[in-house]
């Protein structure tokens, strides 16, 4: 076997060192630990410049990121086995029509409707006003703590600027007599409605009430400042026509050009018989005759026999003349 050749030492060392480590790519990670989210908040308008600190979020926050608490419901997987809890029948038990079919909500079991058996009774008025209700218990205790100034004249406005009532706005506002027992300050107020019992008790504590006509609209804009407030109706007649538009014009150029509705009045059979009546202190019960009903329809029965007799007797006296 030839001897081997001898190797120079700086070969030998070359050979037998260790190969260079070569530089490793930065992983995902650590890209992500060293980054960061800067945001600045927006500097408020002012004349001198304000330096605003710097905000830092770590990008960690990333992979925190969830729904709020409620935002996702898990959904239920019927007919999946029973693990869920609606394996099986999936939650419709067992046999019959329930689980075999679909049974409407009006089926009575195969008896004779009830409908059939026994008609249909009254009905629903959906075009009826919908009303705030307010108590006297609860408007004392607005007085007591100063919310309403009982000197002044209570008005829709100030019982839904002291949020008594108003939360929404709905199409008048009815005084109600819980707590009538307690009910002690003489107040002079205006509502839409009121019971017959509030009626008493507001007039035994020494105050006044007066029905009046609103709206939803007109509520909206008492509330707004854009309508002025009166208890006296629009008068009828082409002889006011001039009066009313004149003080409707100087009310436009009192506010500084700016649109003044007025107050609407009812136009409704129900809601001006309502308001015609005194019993129910309806603004418009000035407007009733001595003896007259505040039916539109309806004639006192005096009246209507005195005109009967009135006219039996001229037709017997046409009767004798003839004969004689």
């Amino acid at each position: 076997m030839p001897p081997r050749l001898p190797i120079p030492l700086t070969q030998a060392a070359r050979c037998c060192a260790a190969p260079a480590s070569r530089p490793q790519a930065p992983s995902l990670v650590s890209l992500f630990a060293a980054l960061s989210l800067q945001s600045r908040t927006p500097t408020p308008p002012t004349t001198a410049t304000v330096t605003t600190p710097t905000q830092i979020r770590s990008a960690s926050i990333l992979a925190n990121l969830s729904d709020n608490k409620g935002a996702y419901n898990k959904r239920i997987r019927k007919g999946r086995g029973p693990s869920s809890g609606y394996g099986k029948t999936a939650g419709r038990g067992h046999k019959g029509q329930k689980q075999h079919g679909k049974v409407k909500p009006w089926f009575q079991g195969g008896q004779t409707p009830l409908i059939v058996s026994h008609g249909r009774h009254g009905f629903i008025n959906f075009r009826a006003p919908k009303m705030m209700e307010v108590n006297l218990e609860k408007l004392q205790k607005w007085i007591d703590t100063g919310r309403i100034d009982p000197k002044k004249q209570i008005t829709p406005r100030e019982l839904i600027r002291s949020n008594l009532v108003g939360n929404p706005i709905l199409d008048g506002i009815k005084l109600l007599a819980g707590g009538k027992e307690t009910f002690r300050t003489p107040i002079n107020i205006v509502v839409s409605r009121a019971s017959a019992a509030a009626i008493e008790a507001v007039e035994r504590a020494g105050g006044k009430i007066l029905t009046r006509y609103y709206t939803r609209d007109a509520l909206k804009r008492l509330v707004r400042g854009e309508v002025v407030h009166t208890t006296t109706p629009l008068p009828v007649g082409p002889e006011h026509v001039n009066r009313v538009l004149g003080r409707m014009r100087h009310e436009a150029r009192v506010s500084g050009g700016k649109k003044v509705y007025r107050l609407p009045d009812p136009t409704s059979r129900e809601d001006i018989e309502y308001y015609r009546d005194p019993a129910h202190r309806g603004y418009l019960s000035h407007t009733l005759k001595p003896g007259e009903s505040p039916s539109l329809f309806f004639k006192v029965p005096g009246a209507e026999t005195a005109e009967v007799k009135a006219v039996e007797k001229e037709r017997a006296e046409e009767q004798a003349a003839r004969l004689f």
